[in-house]
């Protein structure tokens, strides 16, 4: 069977995912054309959609092309500032929701990319789309290819305080807490609650460890490093 190509676009507004689904059409300015083919489309909706953001809930089948003015797809807007530029209007055969929705959980930027129509029924998470594992699991299988046995979201609760430790190494001399931070939900106030989290792990014998995601997908190895040294600092995982 010949490989379907499936491009993941971007839904902006709810207007635009009214358009999709009553007039079967999606636009795409020219000049950001993506020059691969493809067969199909997915739909990413932002954060803007509220309770149905940050996920792709419907994709579709292409049916034909066509380059046509912004103006002549959205008569109403003639003073958009680009109302004269180039749009390659897609139309499309169907539009379908996928039987589960692909969630953007750790979160990450989504722009156009391209995927298979396999990947797309099959993953649970935008990293799995393009074939990136969740940052945990990429650490935690790691670990598990080195013999280095992990509990994944172990809980600590103590002094009233309940924190969930992304993965928990227990070595003969020592605890080990690994935190998986990616850019968008480790940033701003989320900082502040790290380094108090940190403190309150700290205090009840933890060894900290933080990896940040750019670090984990695009030097893996490096992480494993920092992680296998500090289970030989701490004496080693007992055999079971």
């Amino acid at each position: 069977m010949k490989k379907k190509t499936v491009l993941v676009c971007i839904l902006k507004h709810k207007r635009d995912r009214r358009i999709l689904l009553q007039e079967r059409w999606y636009r795409i300015p020219v000049a950001y054309l993506p020059r691969r083919k493809f067969t199909h489309l997915a739909f990413y909706q932002p954060i803007e959609f509220g309770r149905f953001g940050k996920r792709i809930q419907y994709y579709a089948r292409v049916l034909n092309r066509k380059i046509v003015k912004r103006i002549d797809l959205l008569p109403k807007e003639k003073n958009h500032p680009r109302a004269h530029d180039e749009y390659l209007k897609i139309g499309l055969v169907w539009i379908r929701k996928l039987p589960h929705q692909i969630k953007n959980i750790i979160p990450r930027r989504v722009s156009f990319g391209f995927t298979t129509l396999k990947s797309l029924l099959k993953a649970g998470d935008i990293l799995e789309l393009y074939g990136i594992s969740p940052t945990e699991q990429i650490i935690e299988r790691g670990l598990q290819r080195l013999g280095i046995k992990t509990e994944k979201e172990f809980t600590i609760s103590k002094d009233g305080k309940r924190y969930r430790l992304d993965l928990a190494v227990f070595c003969r001399d020592g605890r080990i807490a690994i935190e998986c931070d990616n850019l968008k939900a480790h940033s701003g106030v989320q900082i502040g609650k790290d380094k108090i989290k940190d403190a309150f792990l700290k205090r009840h014998g933890w060894h900290v460890i933080r990896l940040r995601e750019p670090d984990i997908i695009e030097k893996p190895d490096y992480c494993l490093g920092l992680v296998v040294k500090a289970v030989n600092r701490f004496g080693g995982q007992v055999d079971s």
